[in-house]
C-alpha cells in the first residue's frame, strides 16, 4: 500500500464554507481515490482562502521544503491540478521540486498517468488552459473596476488615508481625516516633509498600523490631493474624474 498525503486549497471565503468544490468536496473526492487505487492516507495540509496566482501557500510549502520525505510518502494527491497553482510555470516548479523528493504528483480531475506517453502533453495543455482562464478573469475584472473608476466609483485596493471602505465604496475616517487636514497645513505653512512627520509624532498621531508616520507616508498622502479634494482615478495611467466619494479638503 502506497503511502500518499493530501493537499486542499480554497480561493475565497465561499469555497471555505459551502462551495461545491470546497474543502468537504475535495476531501470526499481524495478519500474515494485512494481507497480506489489502495493507496494509505497519512496526512492532509490545507491552505484556506488562498489564491492560486499567488505563491502564498504556506501549507503547500511545508509539503515542498518541509519534512515531507520519500520514505514514508510516495505522492501527493489532489482533488485537481489548479489546486496547487493556475499558473503553468508555478505549477511545474512545484512538480519538479517534489520529483526531487523522489515524490509523485496526482492530479485526480485530470489522473494524467492513465494516459501512457500522452500523459505529460495533455498535463501541460491543461495548466495552458487553466492559465488563460486566470488571465481572462482578471482581465474581466480589471475591465469592471475601470469601468467603475471611469464613473468616480471606488474600483478596490486599499482605501487611502482618510477614507474607509463600506458597502464598496469609499467613506471618510473622521480621525484620520484630521490627520491628512494636518498635514496639508503644515506643508501649506512651508513645513518640510520630514519635519512634518516628526511634527505628527509630537502632536500623537498614529498611522493605521499604530506606527509613526514617517517621511513616505507624508509624501503618498501629499500626491494624493485630488482624491481628497474629490477626485478619483483608478491606476496612475488613468484621467481623473470628478469621485463619489465625499472631500476632505477644499479644491483649489
Amino acid at each position: 500500500m502506497k503511502n500518499v498525503v493530501s493537499y486542499i486549497r480554497v480561493s475565497t471565503e465561499g469555497q471555505v464554507g459551502e462551495d461545491k468544490f470546497g474543502i468537504d468536496a475535495q476531501r470526499a473526492q481524495i478519500a474515494e481515490y485512494c481507497r480506489r487505487n489502495d493507496m494509505q492516507l497519512v496526512h492532509e495540509y490545507k491552505d484556506e482562502a488562498k489564491s492560486g496566482a499567488k505563491m502564498d501557500r504556506p501549507e503547500f510549502d511545508r509539503i515542498v521544503y518541509g519534512d515531507v520525505q520519500n520514505p514514508p510518502i510516495e505522492a501527493v494527491i489532489v482533488a485537481k491540478s489548479d489546486r496547487i497553482a493556475r499558473d503553468i510555470n508555478v505549477y511545474y516548479y512545484y512538480k519538479m521540486q517534489l520529483k526531487m523528493k523522489g515524490i509523485e504528483l496526482i492530479s485526480i480531475a485530470e489522473d494524467f498517468g492513465q494516459f501512457g506517453v500522452f500523459a505529460n502533453m495533455l498535463e501541460a495543455f491543461t495548466l495552458c488552459v487553466a492559465e488563460m482562464e486566470r488571465e481572462n478573469i482578471m482581465k474581466r475584472t480589471s475591465a469592471g473596476r475601470i469601468q467603475k473608476a471611469g464613473q468616480g466609483g471606488y474600483a478596490g485596493g486599499r482605501a487611502p488615508v482618510g477614507y474607509r471602505v463600506s458597502d464598496g465604496r469609499l467613506i471618510i475616517n473622521p480621525d484620520e481625516a484630521k490627520v491628512v487636514r494636518r498635514i496639508f497645513s503644515l506643508q501649506s505653512e512651508g513645513t518640510a516633509l520630514r519635519d512634518i512627520a516628526d511634527k505628527l509624532g509630537e502632536e500623537g498621531y498614529r498611522s493605521r498600523s499604530g506606527a509613526p508616520y514617517t517621511f513616505g507616508t507624508v509624501r503618498n498622502i501629499l500626491n494624493n490631493k485630488k482624491t481628497y479634494q474629490g477626485y478619483y482615478r483608478y491606476g496612475k495611467n488613468s484621467e481623473w474624474v470628478e469621485g463619489q466619494q465625499e472631500a476632505i479638503l477644499p479644491r483649489d
